[in-house]
C-alpha cells in the first residue's frame, strides 16, 4: 500500500507552487520528507513503497514527476524502455541486520542460521531483498541454506521488514542502516562483514511526460549538492558510490 505524504506548507501562501509528485523507495521516507520542507520550487507530494512496485506503476502508465529507487537497476530499465530520462545516482546506503535494541537471539550473522531463529527479509523483486540475497550467495552453502530455512517473511518493501522486527514478529531482519537509525533507538544494527557488504546505490530519474520537469530537475540538483544532500546525510545515507565500483 502506498503512503501518500503531502510535505511542505499547505497554506494559501504556497498556492502558486506546482505539486511535484515523487515516487520513492520506502527507505527514503524520512530524508525526502525533511528535504521537501526545505524545497522552495514546489509543494512535494511523495508516495513511498517498494521500488519494484513503483517502477511497475510507471510501466502501467502512472506518471509521477520523479522516480527514486533503492537501486540503479530499476531506473536504468525504465530508461532503456524510454519511460524516464537518464537516471542519476544520488546516494549510497549500507545493508545491516536489524534486531531489537533490548537484545534477543541474534548478535551476529552466524546466529541467523541457528535453529529457532525467525528472520524477515525483502522479497526477491525489491532492492533490499536483492541485496540480501547477494549477501547469502557469499555464505557457505550450508550456512545459507540454514538461514533461508529460518526466513518467516518476505516483505514487499524494507518498511515491512522493519515493522516485523519492531513488533517482535521476528528476531531479526535485513534492512538498511538508515532504517535502523530512523527507529529512534527501538532497533539496533549488527554490521555485516565488509567482504559480504553489497554496494547499495540509489538512482533517481525524471519521468517522461512529467508535468513539472524544471522543478523535478531542481529537486535532483538539491539531492546532489544542496538541502537534499544534507537531508540524506542527516538520515545516515552515504554519498553516491563512485561509478564503476
Amino acid at each position: 500500500m502506498l503512503a501518500l505524504v503531502a510535505a511542505g506548507c499547505g497554506s494559501s501562501s504556497s498556492g502558486g507552487k506546482p505539486d511535484l509528485v515523487v515516487s520513492a523507495a520506502s527507505s527514503l521516507k524520512d530524508a525526502f520528507n525533511q528535504y521537501a520542507q526545505q524545497f522552495p520550487e514546489a509543494k512535494v507530494r511523495a508516495s513511498f513503497a517498494g521500488s519494484d512496485d513503483l517502477a511497475a506503476q510507471i510501466e502501467q502508465g502512472v506518471k509521477p514527476d520523479l522516480f527514486a529507487s533503492a537501486n540503479t537497476k530499476l531506473p536504468d530499465e525504465l530508461f532503456q524502455k524510454g519511460l524516464v530520462q537518464k537516471p542519476v545516482v544520488f546516494a549510497g546506503n549500507r545493508l545491516v541486520i536489524a534486531v531489537p535494541a533490548s537484545g534477543g537471539k541474534v548478535s551476529s550473522l552466524a546466529d541467523l542460521a541457528k535453529p529457532g531463529v525467525n528472520i524477515a527479509m525483502g522479497s526477491d523483486s525489491v532492492p533490499v531483498g536483492i541485496y540480501t540475497r547477494k549477501v547469502l550467495a557469499g555464505l557457505p552453502g550450508d550456512q545459507s541454506a540454514k538461514l533461508l530455512a529460518n526466513v518467516r517473511s518476505n516483505e514487499p518493501d524494507v518498511a515491512g521488514v522493519v515493522g516485523k522486527v519492531a513488533q517482535g514478529a521476528v528476531d531479526a531482519g535485513f534492512v538498511y542502516i538508515t532504517d535502523v537509525d530512523a527507529t529512534d533507538g527501538k532497533l539496533k544494527a549488527i554490521e555485516l562483514p565488509a567482504s559480504l557488504q553489497p554496494q547499495v546505490a540509489y538512482g533517481i530519474a525524471i519521468v517522461k511526460g512529467a508535468k513539472h520537469p524544471k522543478q523535478a530537475q531542481a529537486f535532483i540538483d538539491g539531492l546532489l549538492h544542496g538541502a537534499g544532500q544534507q537531508a540524506l546525510k542527516a538520515a545516515g545515507f552515504d554519498p553516491p558510490p563512485p561509478a564503476g565500483t
